[in-house]
């Protein structure tokens, strides 16, 4: 082959990669928690799916929903990965937010408490703490307490205390004496000597607690990009299942957690909810609104289908995308 030859062929590359790096589109994501809930964000990340997509990524953390949602509406960000309340609370508002993709159905956390606390009912009359008021947290554990026949409005005090470190110091001091928890904190509650007193998931209350977000503006103006977002967060959740032990370092390099037992113990108990086929059923919207129906006429007049665009996973679904990826 002549150096002409390898010349040109050289030249042919660079301008092959040049043009696949111009042509990704830039898109801005926030993320609302340092809990494993958004493990698939950051393995599209850390294996290069999202690239794959054709999509350069900015992904900016906010330490609860609110602030995120916030930065959507403002027009900062594109895409936030978040549950259910910070769709509905903006959309009855009069914000066009809409879930399109669907990452934990249902509530994994559990109720950790002091450890003279041994049941349920025992919970009447003391304070529980959540990251802040209008967060997955608070909705959680106000659900938990209904289905276990507890009011959370007159027999508990419910206080905003932060993140999962934060509450758990919070329990510790005593300004609390139970909280929400998830894997792997869970497993340091134990060891300081707290109660594990409810896994949520036994309760099977049907809500988001962590999906896909964006504005049906948004959806309008980008709808490619939406797409092949959903597509590499859907891949992800394949990847996830098949590839445990490379997923368990990506979750202690984000959580900054290396202890084993607690990292096997945060994969099981997120896997084990992770939907092939990730669509936002509007059941994971009714929940909410039914809870606020009392208290405010425009959830009790509001149809849960409003909440969410299902076209994208029926897209991936019906296209044979989502049927290749259980081949793999």
């Amino acid at each position: 082959m002549s150096k002409l030859l390898i010349r040109a062929l050289a030249l042919l590359f660079l301008l092959v990669v040049a043009s696949t790096s111009l042509a990704q589109d830039r898109v801005r994501v926030g993320w609302a928690a340092m809990t494993a809930s958004h493990t698939p964000l950051w393995v599209a990340q850390e294996k290069g799916l999202l690239a794959k997509q054709g999509l350069a990524v900015e992904s900016i953390f906010f330490g609860a929903g609110p602030p995120a949602m916030q930065a959507l509406v403002a027009g900062d960000l594109d895409i936030v990965v978040t549950s259910a309340p910070n769709v509905v609370n903006p959309r009855l508002g009069g914000v066009d937010a809409v879930m399109v993709l669907s990452i934990i159905p249902t509530f994994i956390d559990h109720i950790i408490s002091a450890a003279n606390i041994t049941s349920p009912e025992q919970l009447k009359g003391k304070i529980g703490s959540v990251n802040r008021f209008g967060s997955i947290s608070e909705m959680g554990l106000r659900l938990s307490l209904r289905r276990l026949g507890i009011d959370p409005d007159k027999d508990v005090r419910i206080v905003p205390a932060g993140g999962n470190p934060e509450r758990l110091a919070a329990i510790s001091k005593g300004i609390s004496q139970f909280t929400i928890m998830n894997e792997p904190f869970i497993k340091e509650a134990e060891r300081l000597g707290f109660r594990d007193l409810v896994n949520m998931a036994t309760l099977k209350i049907p809500l988001h607690g962590n999906g896909i977000v964006t504005r049906e503006a948004i959806i309008k103006a980008k709808r490619p990009i939406v797409a092949r977002f959903a597509r590499a967060i859907t891949e992800a959740i394949h990847y996830i299942k098949a590839e445990k032990e490379t997923t368990k370092a990506i979750i202690g390099k984000y959580t900054k957690f290396n202890d084993p037992e607690g990292l096997e113990r945060t994969y099981r108990n997120y896997t084990s909810v992770l939907l092939d086929v990730p669509y936002p059923d509007p059941a994971g919207i009714k929940t909410l609104l039914d809870d606020m129906a009392p208290k405010n006429p425009k959830a009790a007049a509001a149809d849960p289908k409003s909440f969410v665009d299902q076209s994208f996973v029926q897209e991936m679904e019906s296209s044979g995308f989502i049927k290749q990826l259980g081949k793999k």
